[in-house]
């Protein structure tokens, strides 16, 4: 028997609210329908507050939940729980979308964003902590599976980026701080993005946690540019592991000449794997490296230069295509604005 798209979409709803289908029974590639929930500040939309919208996403969430953000600078502290997946946050252009707090401390708790929830999107958004130097201050962290941000602004000074755990995935995000400021022991995928060191002294882009050789983790810049206002060292190790590997991407003068720091611990100078492959610029010559850090041969590279380092044809999902109110009446099409 056969199914038009729109009979698809009204089974997988009745299927969803009835019979409490498992979240492992759905394939995210291929939803192409969300529940739409507008958040605008001035009162026009669903809710005023982007927390108040995640709020109203049910537990244990099956459908693709898209929530569209109007332009606007959002004084909030924002946290996805890790019983709502399947939740898109998406700005219109992230300039114009801020998402910004003052805090620091514990690095798992003070985020602007944290996101514990898996198959999470976020789309034209500026995520920044505002608090600056002399602590830890993150703008987002991430501890959930399987999410991707496209066209996205992390904004911060020590620690920007905690990318914790899971498999993850950033598109043409532009990611700014001066101490560590991409760190964690996810495995990501950083394609396209820009990597910018604030710091008034020698700054550190990465700080990869891997613990164990055993562990598939370690982040992969792609296509990257890297620039900074004083100088930076690609990373340093806060895991004895620590796997990063930069390829095809353009680094300035900015970078050291040695490239990598060992955090003043030279035993993990003989378990790190710190990789460049094919990268220019100014900061790319390799002959002044560090002796332990790898000019990756094709052979070597290979596993690091498509999505399959993340296992991205099982998760990542295209925008949805139609949209429509929880009592499930179309009501756009259009509403992504993009990929």
């Amino acid at each position: 028997m056969a199914f038009s798209t729109s009979s698809v979409e009204i089974l997988v709803v009745v299927l969803c609210a009835f019979m409490a289908v498992s979240q492992a029974d759905l394939d995210p590639t291929q939803m192409s329908a969300a529940i739409l929930i507008r958040v605008d500040q001035s009162g026009k939309g669903d809710y005023r507050k982007i927390q108040d919208a995640i709020d109203a996403v049910p537990s244990n969430n099956s459908e693709l939940v898209y929530i569209l953000i109007k332009p606007g600078i959002y004084k909030e502290k924002i946290i996805v729980p890790a019983d709502k997946p399947f939740i898109t946050l998406s700005g219109t252009k992230a300039v114009d979308t801020v998402i910004t707090w003052s805090g620091s401390g514990n690095i798992y708790d003070s985020s602007t964003m944290i996101v514990l929830a898996s198959d999470f999107v976020a789309r034209y958004l500026t995520i920044q902590n505002t608090y600056g130097s002399g602590a830890q201050a993150m703008a987002l962290r991430v501890s959930g599976d399987r999410a991707a941000f496209y066209g996205c602004r992390f904004i911060s000074y020590q620690d920007t980026l905690l990318d914790d755990t899971g498999r993850h995935y950033y598109s043409n995000c532009y990611i700014e701080g001066a101490t560590d400021f991409i760190c964690g022991n996810a495995a990501s995928l950083f394609e396209k993005c820009h990597l910018h060191s604030v710091s008034d002294g020698t700054g550190a882009i990465t700080a990869q946690r891997r613990q164990s050789p055993s562990e598939d983790t370690g982040f992969t810049f792609l296509g990257c540019t890297i620039t900074g206002v004083k100088t930076a060292v690609l990373g340093r190790p806060w895991g004895p592991y620590s796997r990063v590997v930069f390829a095809f991407s353009y680094m300035s003068g900015a970078i050291l000449p040695q490239g990598w720091d060992d955090w003043g611990d030279s035993s993990k100078q003989s378990t790190v794997y710190y990789g460049q492959y094919k990268c220019y610029g100014p900061g790319s010559v390799t002959s002044k490296r560090v002796e332990w850090a790898r000019s990756l041969t094709n052979p070597e590279a290979s596993p690091f230069l498509s999505k399959d380092l993340i296992g991205a044809k099982a998760w990542i999902r295209p925008a949805p295509t139609s949209f429509r109110r929880a009592a499930s009446r179309p009501i756009s099409h259009k509403a992504d604005h993009g990929k």
